[in-house]
């Protein structure tokens, strides 16, 4: 649910379907999009594919008249997001009989031809997702493929994305202890997607597709970019290049040689965000502030000038100075030039896990 912003009585944003300001690298092209009629292009087609692949997770085929009345005829006020795959609406699924509550789901609605992503990334998200199950990945309760129709239904994320809580004029600014929780569990989802039995290269790492539950719990989401890594002797995936300015790997831009350390800058990128507060690209900054990895990079060793690129909206008896410190640096080890040199996701989460304070409670409490 990539660039999906969340409007709620608590976390209100203006919703809009208006594309991210940060651009992807590249669209599908039109001979890619063709190659698309090779495609399951119905539910029982899909399922097969699913089933050929060792799915593990049950998913519901719906009908498109179901989700309408799940999500009150995609009416306005059920609207709650929207991006490049087209408009997001809030629902909930399992009413019918039973004692058990009704799940709270998110209605991903493909935009058509209006849509940056195509049948093949939607079929990326059903086949991943209805493969793969953790904590820290969003879960897929089901799809729509019907016609022309094509629609995700997710377990919904009532706090949204982490972009749309970093970058808000107007909530209060994450606490510290928050940053480090999520960039913990987004670790962890990118670790398992690594370490999986077949190696998955998640490819558009970025705020906009972390999503939070209740308690700021990180979750990936939106796996149309998502690739199976190399395997045996591969050194490698080669494919044609797609991601998000200002997150994508150099070497991966260069060559179009993609590997789990592409994911590894792109987090590194993330983390940063998180330290700074800044987007990953801003043309609002001076020239040579505006690609935050290039503008941050060099002061990320220093312990002094580490605080003072420090989000200027976190109080500074909010965060522990060496909290801060070591932060930057693992974002550091990420960012390097050098692929190789960069850490495993694993031993991120691991420098990451003494970072971890208690959980903040309210000073009334």
């Amino acid at each position: 649910m990539g660039n999906c912003w969340f409007r709620g009585s608590s976390y209100i944003n203006r919703v809009s379907t208006a594309k991210s300001e940060t651009p992807k690298i590249q669209s599908p092209s039109e001979r890619d999009r063709s190659d698309e009629s090779r495609l399951p292009s119905n539910a029982r087609e899909v399922e097969a594919m699913r089933l050929d692949s060792a799915a593990r997770n049950p998913l519901t085929a719906f009908s498109f008249e179901e989700l309408r009345k799940v999500t009150n005829g995609f009416r306005q006020d059920s609207l709650i997001g929207g991006g490049g795959f087209g408009r997001v609406y809030k629902g909930a699924v399992g009413t019918d009989g039973g004692g058990d509550e009704p799940l709270q789901v998110a209605v991903k609605v493909h935009d058509g031809d209006n849509s940056f992503q195509g049948h093949r990334e939607w079929l990326a998200e059903v086949i991943f997702l209805g493969h793969l199950s953790h904590p820290n990945l969003v879960k897929l309760a089901g799809y729509c493929c019907e016609g022309e129709h094509r629609v995700l239904v997710y377990e919904y994320m009532p706090l949204g994305s982490v972009e749309s809580h970093l970058f808000s004029r107007v909530m209060a600014p994450l606490a510290w202890a928050t940053r480090m929780k999520i960039a913990l569990g987004a670790a962890r989802g990118l670790a398992f997607l690594h370490e999986a039995e077949k190696p998955v290269i998640y490819r558009d790492f970025k705020t906009s597709n972390i999503l939070l539950d209740h308690d700021f719990n990180a979750k990936l989401s939106d796996f149309g970019l998502a690739k199976d890594g190399p395997v045996g002797d591969m050194s490698h995936v080669s494919t044609r290049i797609m991601g998000t300015y200002g997150y994508a790997a150099p070497e991966y831009i260069m060559t179009g040689h993609l590997t789990v350390m592409s994911d590894v800058y792109s987090y590194g990128v993330v983390l940063l965000e998180l330290v700074t507060g800044r987007k990953s690209l801003d043309k609002s900054r001076p020239v040579r502030e505006q690609t935050l990895a290039d503008w941050a990079l060099p002061m990320l060793t220093h312990k002094k000038k580490v605080l003072g690129i420090l989000d200027p909206r976190l109080d500074s008896d909010d965060y522990p100075v060496r909290s801060v410190q070591k932060a930057a640096m693992l974002a550091y080890h990420c960012l390097s030039s050098n692929p190789k040199a960069r850490p495993l996701m694993r031993d991120i989460v691991a420098s990451l896990e003494p970072l971890q304070q208690p959980e903040l409670m309210p000073a009334n409490v």
